[in-house]
């Protein structure tokens, strides 16, 4: 895995220190345990977490500046991308947000073993947790799987005007980035840019979208979640 990760890091111009080497080593023992008994992911061996999880989600740093950013990643699932970004830069202030709270426990635990006493990790559903952290956030992201209308909907309402929204998907997303940007507009966004790249290590290519928190976003939103997937905006 350190080759893998050092090699990663220096394509992508991120530094890595030994302190990084040695949390990304504990994340992944303590995630293939639970795995075995919890279903986390499907990605398992060593060498694919390091690039399909770890340098994925790492690539974020190179689309926006995270430096000090209050962030809030939203429907985290095993951490990712929000418990890299915390590896990589220990200056963010990260709340990790997942609707399971078997997940949820997990990911207290891993912060614990990763000596991470400053991260929340909040069981509760997006568009609940919002009432309470509305516009909070320097940056909301994603890697969940909802198409981008429905995560702008679960996601924007935690980012203060100014901030961003960055979700992650796959290589081609220009059809689901159209439709999504009614929904952009009316919670108070706009498309910044595409950044896209390939994953060190690999021929896969991911984009993010840059989203940009204009201004706040109408109180209404979000709705209770069967109605966003019912009329996604």
């Amino acid at each position: 895995m350190e080759k893998i990760l050092r090699d990663g890091f220096e394509e992508l111009g991120l530094t890595f220190t030994g302190e990084a080497l040695a949390r990304f080593n504990a994340y992944y023992e303590y995630l293939d345990q639970r795995n075995r008994v919890m279903n986390l992911t499907a990605i398992t061996r060593k060498e694919d977490t390091a690039r399909l999880h770890f340098l994925d989600c790492a690539a974020l740093l190179k689309a926006a500046d995270f430096s000090g950013a209050r962030v809030v990643d939203v429907g985290t699932g095993a951490g990712f991308p929000g418990l890299p970004l915390k590896i990589i830069s220990p200056d963010i202030s990260l709340t990790l947000l997942d609707s399971q709270k078997k997940r949820v426990d997990f990911l207290t635990e891993t912060c614990e073993k990763l000596g991470f006493r400053d991260v929340v990790c909040l069981h509760a559903r997006a568009e609940e947790a919002a009432a309470e952290m509305r516009e909070t956030f320097d940056i909301a992201v994603s890697r969940a799987v909802a198409r981008l209308n429905i995560l702008c909907e679960l996601c924007m309402p935690f980012v203060r005007p100014g901030g961003l929204f960055l979700a992650m998907k796959g290589p081609d997303f220009s059809q689901e980035l159209s439709e999504a940007e009614h929904a952009i507009s009316v919670l108070g966004g706009k498309t910044l840019d595409i950044f896209s790249y390939t994953i060190p290590g690999t021929n896969i290519v991911h984009s993010v979208a840059l989203i940009k928190k204009v201004q706040s976003t109408p109180d209404r939103y979000p709705r209770r979640f069967a109605r966003i997937q019912k009329s996604p905006l």
